[in-house]
C-alpha cells in the first residue's frame, strides 16, 4: 500500500523530533498509515458484501444493514470512552493496543454463527476506529514541524482513503469468492501487520502524563469543540447522502448498466486519495480557510451531481469531486478539533471520527427519508447541498465566536 507521500517526502527541517530522521519519518507514517488502509476497508467492504452477509446469517438485506450501523454505533461510542482511559497511556503501545482490539473485533465478525453475534462483534471492531485516527494523528504531527502538520496527518488518514481504491474492491472479491468471512479475516491479518509496523517504525511517543478524567472532559465544555464536531456532523453528511444511493442513480437515472456502479465507486475513491493530498498542503495554508472552502466546493458539487446524474457519464467526474472536496473537509476538520480542545488533546483528535459516523448515519437516513417520500433518486444531491450549506453555516458562527473572543482578550 503506497500511502505516505501526499507531498514531498519530507527533509530534517521537517521534522520535529530530532532523532527522527526522514527515512524513519516515512516508515513511521506508512505504519499509521496502514491502520488507516485496514480501518477503511473493513467499514466499506460490509457494504459490498451485505447480501452475502445477510444471506450467512439468515436475514434480509435491511436487517443485515444493522450490522453496518453496528459498526458506526462503536466508533460513536469508543471514540470518546477510549480516549478518555488511554491519554496518559504511551502512544505507540497505544495504538498497539487498539490495533489488537481491532484485529480481534474482526476475528471474532468472520467466527460470527448468527446475526446477534455479528452484530456484537460489528460493535466491538468499530470501538478502536476514532481513538486509533486521533492517536495516530497526534503522533504524526508531532514528528513534524508546526509548518508541516497538516500534511504529516493528511498523510495519516491517506490510508483510510487508499482503502477505498484498493482495500475494499480487493476484500470484496475474496469475500465474494472465498465467502464473506475470508474478509474479515483480511481485515484481522491487515490489523496485525499494522501492528508489528507500528512496534517498529513508530518512535515512543509519551502519553499526556497530566491527563486526568477531568482535564479530558474539560474538551466538552469549549463551544469550539462543538461548533466543529457538529460542522463535521451536519456537512459531511451530505456526502454520504449521495454515496449512499450511488447504485440506482448510475443505474435508474443515469441510464447505465450496473457494470458502470465500480467505476463511479473507483471515482469516489480517487477523489478520496487526491483530496486527501491536498488537505494537507492546503490545512499548512490555512485550517479555516480550508474548510470553507472544502464545505462551499461540496455544496457545489452536489448541486452539479443533481443537474448532470440523468446525463450518464457526465456525472462522473463530479463524484469525483465530492470526495475530493468531502476530504479536505475532513481532514481539516482533524486538525481543528486537535487545535480547539486545548489540553484534551487525545479526546479532541479521537472525537472527529465519531462526528463522521454520525454524518453517515444522517446523510443515508436523509437521502432515504426524501426517496421514500417520492422526490426521486436525484433527491438525495438537494439534501446534501442543504447539509453542506448547513455546515458551513456552523463553521462561520465559530468564526463570530472566535473573532469576539479575541476581541475581548485583547480589550
Amino acid at each position: 500500500m503506497t500511502t505516505t507521500a501526499p507531498a514531498a517526502d519530507p527533509t530534517a527541517d521537517d521534522l520535529d523530533v530530532p532523532s527522527v530522521t526522514a527515512r524513519h519519518f516515512a516508515l513511521a507514517v506508512l505504519a499509521l498509515a496502514m491502520g488507516g488502509f485496514a480501518i477503511g476497508t473493513t467499514e466499506f467492504v460490509t457494504m459490498g458484501l451485505l447480501p452475502q452477509i445477510a444471506g450467512g446469517v439468515d436475514v434480509s438485506i435491511p436487517t443485515g444493514g444493522h450490522v453496518i450501523s453496528a459498526y458506526a454505533v462503536g466508533v460513536v461510542v469508543g471514540a470518546p470512552v477510549l480516549a478518555f482511559l488511554g491519554a496518559r497511556l504511551p502512544r505507540r503501545a497505544l495504538l498497539v493496543a487498539l490495533m489488537a482490539a481491532f484485529a480481534v473485533g474482526n476475528g471474532l465478525s468472520a467466527l460470527a454463527t448468527s446475526y446477534e453475534q455479528l452484530m456484537v462483534a460489528r460493535f466491538a471492531a468499530g470501538l478502536p476506529h476514532g481513538a486509533y485516527f486521533g492517536v495516530a494523528s497526534l503522533v504524526a504531527a508531532s514528528m513534524a514541524r508546526p509548518s508541516r502538520k497538516g500534511r504529516a496527518v493528511a498523510q495519516v488518514m491517506l490510508g483510510l482513503s487508499v482503502a477505498n481504491v484498493i482495500g475494499v474492491p480487493a476484500a470484496t472479491v475474496l469475500g465474494q469468492e472465498l465467502g464473506w468471512r475470508a474478509a474479515f479475516w483480511a481485515a484481522a491479518g491487515l490489523a496485525l501487520v499494522t501492528l508489528a509496523l507500528v512496534v517498529w517504525f513508530v518512535p515512543s511517543v509519551p502519553g499526556d502524563a497530566d491527563a486526568s478524567g477531568r482535564r479530558e472532559l474539560a474538551a466538552f465544555k469549549v463551544p469550539q469543540v462543538w461548533l466543529t464536531l457538529l460542522a463535521g456532523a451536519v456537512g459531511f453528511g451530505g456526502m454520504f447522502a449521495v454515496y449512499s444511493y450511488i447504485a440506482p442513480v448510475v443505474t435508474d437515472v443515469a441510464g447505465l448498466g450496473e457494470r458502470s456502479v465500480p467505476v463511479f465507486l473507483l471515482s469516489f475513491g480517487l477523489g478520496m486519495v487526491a483530496g486527501t493530498w491536498l488537505a494537507g498542503i492546503m490545512a499548512d495554508w490555512s485550517i479555516f480557510r480550508s474548510l470553507i472552502i472544502g464545505g462551499t466546493g461540496m455544496a457545489g458539487t452536489m448541486l452539479a451531481f443533481w443537474l448532470t446524474a440523468p446525463h450518464g457519464w457526465a456525472a462522473l467526474p463530479v463524484v469525483f469531486l465530492i470526495t475530493t472536496l468531502g476530504s479536505v473537509l475532513v481532514v481539516n476538520l482533524q486538525l481543528r478539533l486537535m487545535d480547539v480542545a486545548g489540553e484534551a488533546q487525545t479526546l479532541g483528535a479521537a472525537m472527529n471520527h465519531a462526528s463522521l459516523n454520525i454524518a453517515n448515519a444522517l446523510g443515508a437516513w436523509l437521502g432515504g427519508v426524501v426517496i421514500a417520500a417520492g422526490w426521486g433518486l436525484r433527491a438525495p444531491a438537494l439534501v446534501g447541498l442543504a447539509l453542506s450549506l448547513a455546515g458551513v453555516a456552523i463553521l462561520l458562527v465559530s468564526a463570530r465566536l472566535h473573532v469576539r473572543a479575541q476581541a475581548s482578550h485583547v480589550i
